[in-house]
């Protein structure tokens, strides 16, 4: 029997124009892409690929399954951990991102903001919060 790593090692997400894409995660993130052709753009995060796939490629990647080609609601968040999440929307701003939410404290504790890509993929970014006092 086969065994599974607990490392996720890439994500797809199926977009309308890689090219588009491309600037808006080149720009943010300030990496080049690690591949590019004509449907699609990938970008490396450490232990993932980020891939870019146009939407009507990723057809046979998952049929039968439909894909979805327009974002008409999200139904998963990535999510970036970071040391200051007030700093991280400061430069998510100077990229021209506007937040859906946020700076919110939460009570799970962590402080975080929510933003979508062109697409609608929906991306939180999280700052732990030092633990309640007594």
């Amino acid at each position: 029997m086969a065994t599974f790593s607990p490392n996720v090692s890439a994500i797809t997400l199926f977009v309308a124009d890689p090219k588009r894409s491309r600037a808006f995660y080149e720009g943010l993130f300030e990496r080049p892409p690690i591949h590019e052709d004509p449907e699609s753009v990938a970008f490396r995060f450490e232990n993932v690929i980020l891939n870019l796939l146009v939407a009507r490629a990723g057809r046979e990647l998952i049929e039968p399954a439909p894909v979805a080609e327009e974002a008409t609601a999200a139904r998963f968040q990535l999510t970036i951990r970071v040391d200051d999440a007030d700093a991280a929307c400061a430069a998510l701003a100077t990229h021209g991102v506007e937040l859906l939410n946020g700076p919110i404290d939460r009570p799970w504790g962590v402080r975080t903001a929510a933003f979508a890509d062109p697409d609608g993929h929906m991306w939180e970014i999280a700052q732990a919060l030092p633990p309640a006092g007594p």
